[in-house]
């Protein structure tokens, strides 16, 4: 990391102050000078929900629980039931309409 030798001073009243700390705890940066620097070069920070991706860790688990007992029910009996197969379907199509919102969350972002 380049050091850092130029010093920038700026004064605030108390509000502007009080906002620029809610404005740092609402993005959850602990440093105010990684704060400024971000917003000062870039324009923005962001604070990203990953509250889904908890949701989606959890259903790819259950599909891969139930594609495993799946596998062992094919090879102990040679046969899978067409049922299985379409919860599994469904079970999918959920993950996949998470991971999409996330991903248009994520692209609107600039």
């Amino acid at each position: 990391m380049p050091e850092r030798v130029h010093k920038v001073t700026v004064r605030l009243t108390d509000k502007e102050y009080t906002r620029l700390l809610a404005k740092m705890n609402e993005v959850g940066v602990g440093s105010m000078s990684l704060y400024i620097r971000k917003m000062m070069l870039d324009g923005y920070c962001v604070k990203l929900k990953t509250d889904d991706f908890g949701e989606i860790v959890y259903l790819l688990r259950m599909c891969s629980n139930n594609l495993n007992q799946y596998a062992k029910k094919a090879n102990a009996f040679g046969d899978v039931y067409a049922s299985d197969i379409e919860d599994l379907k469904k079970r999918l199509d959920e993950i996949w309409g998470h991971t999409k919102s996330m991903m248009l969350a994520f692209s609107q972002i600039r």
